[in-house]
This record gives C-alpha cells, sequence and structure tokens, in this order.
C-alpha cells in the first residue's frame, strides 16, 4: 500500500475498513488475481488488520463494568491487564 493509500485507510471507519479487507480475502480466495497484484493486496489486507485491531483495541479499553457492592456503585475496567 503506497503511503497516500495509508493515508486513505487511516481515515476509514472501521466498518468501511473491514468491508474492504472482506473484498480482498474474497479476490485472493478466488485466486484470479495476478501474482503481483496478490501481494499488493495481501500487503494493504495487513494493513487493514492492524488498523481492525487498534480500532478494536480502543474500544476495548473504553468499555468498563459498573458493579454495585452494598449500594455504591463502582466502575472497574472490562478488560484488566
Amino acid at each position: 500500500m503506497s503511503k497516500d493509500t495509508e493515508k486513505k485507510a487511516d481515515k476509514l471507519t472501521f466498518e468501511e475498513a473491514l468491508e474492504r479487507l472482506e473484498k480482498i480475502v474474497r479476490a485472493l480466495e478466488e485466486g484470479n488475481v495476478a501474482l503481483e497484484n496478490s501481494l499488493s493486496l495481501f500487503e494493504e489486507g495487513t494493513k487493514l488488520v492492524r488498523f481492525c485491531t487498534k480500532k478494536i483495541d480502543s474500544a476495548e479499553q473504553k468499555v468498563k463494568i459498573l458493579t454495585e457492592k452494598n449500594g455504591t456503585v463502582t466502575e472497574e475496567d472490562f478488560l484488566k491487564k
């Protein structure tokens, strides 16, 4: 993926990136793509996976669990690392 394409990928929503990734997977699975183009699609797909993973990780960090103990509501991280 070129620098220009990477900049465009950063502006994608999670859903748009996932949709593009699904198209890349379908194209590669069909096997009708030239080797050089396959490598390019694979590289783009790898970057989209990283982008989606960062978005998911960021969302997980924001999720909190509200618990009630003895009438007091507290919040704690959903994922304790």
